[in-house]
């Protein structure tokens, strides 16, 4: 008996319906674009808001950007209103889930190898959103999901507490584009929580743990130069010997003293030590090569990874099995009078200043608004300098705030009204140094930077009076060129050399695209075949071509709008209300509930 193959995956009414987008080319507005005043070293001024449909925006990135975004964070609607009359009978999930599965892949393609994706949601949808981003990035790519407490538990917000638990916690779902092969994503870079190190350990102690740095190196005693030995990669490690150590318990030192345990280990904070067998191939190497001759070590060596690759590095063994001696200065830090002991970021993040919210960034913006605390959590872990990050909800603008005060690159994009009224003017003030709330005391953030302020470009196709497909009115010689560039997969790069004017586009070292409006005869297209020469190939895209096309094999003709016709859906310029793309009688029901969510505009009523 043989079965059907099938694979695990979410189905919704509408789900094989998927619209066919035109890659709109952008247009900058010079008189909104902003830039600093002054120009420093390692200033980021090539960033970019997109005033307009999210789902075009992504679409008309895809050439240029596709496999070169960082981290992609993205806030969208939670589907938490209620558009309909009956909500279960799933229209309303299927709308959203469409909305959101046809943006997914777009982001997937525009993430690097090792680049992520961070959704934040609510329960509404968390999990029927989980179970999309498996089928579209794999299960294997899930990273986590992060707990975010993000509103208060005291106080009248939250809701739904007659009948359920109060609600404050959000989520973020966090997916890599590609874990599993060289290049693709390794591991998050090392961020740690603060807690103070006497509050630790009286926890501890009252759960009868054991705290193990309860010791002091009071003198390293007398160095001696023992032997060479090599790694396993042939480097050059160099032990010592250590005669007549004198190491202190804290408890000894404090009735010496008569100090108090906070006042020991302040006073004694970079000598406070706890040996460990971490298990390491140098720690071997080690024990094999000084075996019997001794009872404290150190070595000395130029490690190849980690946080002091290339540096030269002190470690330090103890006893018969050469146990390492770890230090606590390496998992805390004095902070003024404190101890903090550092501990790495888990799944549960909460101390974002969630009162003074609605005020940060000098917006009111109170609905759906993010503390740039988490935006700086997130990108500290998922990127470092210079790299590129993307929010196609953009919303007030947290996200580009906080990567222009990070040194990161950025991307926004946002249709709604407050992408003049909220984003530019907080950006502004970023960019001027202005605005020194969120992060920017933590950051020492002082000004500098800019962006450049798009639009999409209308739909390339218009009718005419008779209903004809004809080329938008709007659009001259140089937006055809490089829209027929994003239609037909090549990179707009239009040539300065006068006598190579037909060079507006390339897909390799030998193919070329020319746009023109032009009837061409086949006189032209000679002079044009013999200009572009034998080893080269060039598409040409006019209005009309006469004479034998066959007689120049170096040449491609195509005729404008003909040769695009059926690509893309032409004139639609809203993509956040697909009901099209749901069966018949769902979307007469959709047509008469009165207005939806609109998923472009990240506008939403959940807080």
């Amino acid at each position: 008996m043989t079965t059907k193959k099938t694979k695990l995956e979410l189905t919704w009414p509408g789900k094989e319906e998927r619209p066919k987008l035109e890659p709109r080319i952008l247009i900058e507005h010079p008189d909104k674009s902003y830039h600093a005043a002054a120009r420093r070293e390692g200033d980021l001024f090539e960033n970019i808001l997109i005033k307009g449909d999210n789902l075009l925006a992504l679409k008309s990135l895809e050439a240029d950007y596709a496999g070169k975004v960082k981290c992609v964070f993205i806030d969208p609607p939670y589907n938490t209103g209620s558009a309909f009359t009956h909500y279960d009978d799933g229209l309303e999930h299927s709308l959203w889930l469409s909305l959101m599965r046809d943006r997914l892949e777009i982001i997937r393609g525009l993430l690097s190898e090792n680049g992520t994706l961070w959704i934040t949601i609510d329960d509404n949808e968390a999990h029927y959103l989980k179970v999309l981003c498996d089928e579209i990035f794999g299960r294997a790519n899930f990273i986590n999901q992060v707990s975010l407490k993000m509103k208060l538990t005291s106080g009248a917000s939250g809701g739904g507490e007659d009948k359920k638990l109060k609600k404050n916690i959000e989520y973020a779902l966090v997916y890599c584009k590609n874990g599993d092969t060289d290049g693709g994503f390794n591991k998050f870079n090392d961020l740690y929580e603060e807690e103070d190190l006497f509050d630790l350990i009286e926890v501890m102690r009252g759960e009868g743990k054991s705290w193990k740095y309860t010791r002091v190196i009071q003198n390293f005693g007398q160095r001696s130069f023992v032997r060479e030995i090599k790694d396993g990669s042939g480097e050059t490690i160099k032990i010592f010997r250590h005669d007549n150590v004198e190491i202190e318990p804290i408890s000894a030192i404090m009735k010496r003293d008569g100090l108090t345990e906070r006042e020991c280990y302040e006073k004694y904070f970079e000598k406070i030590f706890r040996d460990t067998n971490a298990q390491s191939s140098i720690r071997t190497r080690v024990m094999e090569a000084v075996s019997g001759s001794g009872d404290f070590f150190s070595i000395e060596y130029f490690p190849r990874s980690g946080k002091n690759k290339g540096k030269l590095t002190t470690l330090y063994y103890k006893g018969v099995n050469c146990d390492l001696i770890a230090w606590l200065s390496d998992v805390a830090v004095k902070k003024h009078n404190r101890v903090v002991k550092l501990e790495k970021v888990g799944t549960f993040w909460e101390g974002f200043p969630l009162n003074n919210l609605t005020k940060e960034g000098g917006v009111q913006f109170p609905n759906g608004k993010k503390p740039e605390a988490l935006l700086q959590k997130i990108l500290h872990l998922a990127t470092n300098e210079g790299d590129l990050v993307l929010d196609s909800f953009a919303g007030s603008g947290t996200t580009g705030a906080v990567a222009q005060k990070m040194g990161r690159r950025w991307i926004m994009v946002e249709i709604g009204d407050h992408a003049d009224t909220h984003i530019v003017p907080r950006l502004k003030r970023v960019i001027d140094g202005t605005d020194q709330g969120g992060i920017s005391k933590a950051v020492d953030w002082q000004g500098g930077g800019g962006f450049r302020y798009y639009t999409l470009a209308s739909s390339l196709l218009e009718k005419d009076r008779w209903g004809n497909w004809v080329i938008a009115r709007e659009y001259n010689a140089t937006m055809l060129a490089e829209a027929m560039c994003k239609h037909l997969g090549f990179t707009y790069e239009p040539s300065h050399d006068e006598a190579e004017y037909w060079r507006h586009g390339q897909s390799s070292e030998t193919d070329f695209l020319y746009v023109t409006t032009q009837s061409l005869t086949h006189e032209a297209l000679r002079l044009l075949s013999e200009e572009v020469g034998q080893h080269r190939t060039l598409m040409v895209c006019g209005r009309a071509f006469s004479g034998n096309l066959d007689a120049f094999p170096n040449l491609t003709c195509r005729k404008i709008p003909s040769t695009i016709l059926t690509k893309c859906e032409w004139g639609r310029d809203d993509y956040s209300l697909n009901i099209a793309a749901l069966p018949e009688a769902e979307a007469e029901k959709a047509e008469s509930a009165g207005p939806l969510f609109d998923l472009a505009t990240g506008d939403r009523a959940d807080g």
